[in-house]
């Protein structure tokens, strides 16, 4: 059975990531599974647990008056979900398993302390979540345009 420091280590999400810090958030991991359907945030709910997908799709969604769920975007395989747990904020989105999802889970309080007393890898962390946060901002662009353009 493979470790869950190689297991992280060669997660796309901590791409690059000293072994030292590989190590050092592998007391933080455990492995979980999603079935199809099951939610793994609601919006507004704490986020005790960062997710970093390693099979299947969630879809990430918003809650549009008058018109459901919208899915403002779809993370897969090698994505981060869950990345508001590393400030402590609540679940922006709901975020639910399109099919069989296989995971890491990151307890988001134990990850918080130890990029507390590791600035280096603090910064490592925000780097990535940046990343995330980028492209998740372009996704709700783009569906924001999308539902802007087919109501006019």
């Amino acid at each position: 059975m493979e470790s869950l420091a190689r297991i992280l280590a060669a997660h796309p999400f901590l791409e690059g990531m000293g072994q030292e810090h590989i190590e050092f958030i592998t007391g933080c991991a455990s492995n979980v599974v999603f079935n199809e359907g099951e939610f793994l945030y609601k919006q507004g709910s704490p986020v005790d647990k960062i997710y970093l997908l390693r099979h299947g799709r969630v879809a990430v969604q918003s809650f549009a008056p008058g018109r459901g769920p919208v899915t403002v975007d779809v993370a897969t395989s090698g994505d981060l979900v869950g990345w508001s747990g590393l400030v402590g904020g609540g679940a922006r989105f709901d975020v639910i398993a399109l099919e069989l999802v296989r995971a890491i889970a990151l307890d988001s309080a134990c990850l918080r302390a130890k990029c507390d007393a590791d600035p280096k890898l603090g910064h490592a962390m925000f780097m990535r979540v940046a990343d995330v946060l980028e492209h998740r901002l372009e996704s709700t662009r783009v569906q924001l345009l999308d539902m802007y353009a087919s109501n006019h």
